[in-house]
């Protein structure tokens, strides 16, 4: 079997050695940029000799021209690919045959002309916009920024820009590189009262016996402290296949890891709260280290006259809310947050044109 490459680099190596010598020799003359920021785990830097058995070859790139460039090139261009390309490259096949469920066996070359390739040809403009739902270059409203899906801003800044002829690419990726100040401030409100609105519930539900309802609540609330933490650490989260992967990345993690861990392998309400509590103080540090609030003290507390210990996450909404100072910002949804964190559909997430309907929320 040929050696496993991660699949950005090995796109990468496709570029510099195949497609950029060729387009070369046969558009001398032609500006244009080259890189990989789209879905898949290759971008990611997740993927595994697993990944290679969908969607994933050395011919799975993007071609940027200029949008006057277009018309003229992309099917010329295409053609050139289709026709002169090797069927494989460094032992991997570059052909990406279709069935119905888009599966493409790329370990064994076709060896038949044209070659099916996944290079998509495209303009700066069609992409942001088709990906993200705006040109960055255009600049971004505070909505616009709500309306993205982190998973697909997290591969943005994940994939790689192997050449920037045109000088565009690289700019309208920075400009997505992170949130604006505010908007970041918006969304670790929006975060925290995700965690207020559910604290005493799993105390609650196992007080009365619900054990498999405490598990939830605790799970629930896991995945909301572990946004949390994507979001303090400024890193977007991504699509929920890689999203404990990434957040073992994190600088949190060697300290909360074993604490979710705990809670997960708890065998009562009161055990599982001991370790929640943990996490809830953890966090807060990781809050006041951020030096965006006033000081508030990492400590759970008994909710109103109940027994069940809770951080009083209200403390950090409104504290957050009070250190915006952009009035646009002021003004949006009180906790309604970005659409990623109100929204838990895929087929919703994974589809702009669905999330740029969310628009309504905000008006």
């Amino acid at each position: 079997m040929t050696q496993f490459i991660p699949g950005l680099l090995l796109c990468e190596r496709f570029y510099h050695e195949i497609i950029h010598p060729l387009i070369a020799t046969q558009f001398p003359q032609l500006e244009y940029s080259a890189g990989r920021l789209d879905a898949g785990s290759e971008v990611l830097g997740f993927d595994t000799p697993q990944s290679m058995d969908h969607d994933w070859g050395p011919a799975n790139l993007t071609i940027f021209l200029e949008d006057a460039d277009f018309g003229a090139y992309a099917a010329r261009i295409n053609e050139v690919l289709a026709s002169q390309l090797p069927h494989e490259f460094a032992g991997y096949s570059t052909d990406f045959p279709r069935d119905g469920e888009g599966v493409s066996p790329v370990l064994e070359a076709i060896n038949q002309a044209p070659v099916s390739h996944n290079i998509s040809i495209t303009t700066v403009d069609c992409f942001f916009s088709g990906y993200v739902g705006v040109n960055p270059l255009h600049g971004l409203r505070d909505v616009d920024w709500l309306l993205i899906p982190q998973q697909r801003l997290r591969t943005i800044v994940s994939g790689r820009i192997f050449h920037d002829g045109l000088q565009t690419l690289t700019p309208a990726r920075d400009a997505l590189h992170w949130y604006p100040d505010d908007i970041w401030r918006y969304l670790l409100a929006c975060q925290w009262q995700r965690i207020n609105q559910e604290e005493p519930f799993m105390a609650r539900c196992g007080d009365v016996g619900d054990e498999l309802g405490s598990r939830l609540v605790a799970a629930r609330l896991i995945n909301e402290l572990m946004r949390l933490c994507f979001l303090i650490e400024r890193q977007y989260w991504p699509y929920y296949k890689w999203f404990g992967t990434a957040f073992s990345l994190l600088e949190c993690a060697g300290v909360l890891n074993p604490i979710f861990h705990a809670v997960f392998d708890s065998r009562d309400w009161k055990k599982r709260e001991e370790h929640l509590s943990a996490a809830y103080l953890a966090v807060a540090r990781m809050h006041n280290a951020l030096e965006i609030t006033d000081f508030i003290e990492p400590e759970v507390a008994p909710f109103h006259e109940r027994p069940y210990l809770v951080p009083h996450a209200a403390r950090f909404v409104a504290a957050l809310h009070a250190s915006i100072s952009a009035d646009t910002v002021r003004r949006l949804p009180l906790h309604t947050g970005a659409v990623a964190q109100f929204v838990d559909s895929t087929d919703i997430l994974d589809a702009i044109e669905m999330c740029s309907r969310m628009r309504i929320m905000y008006e």
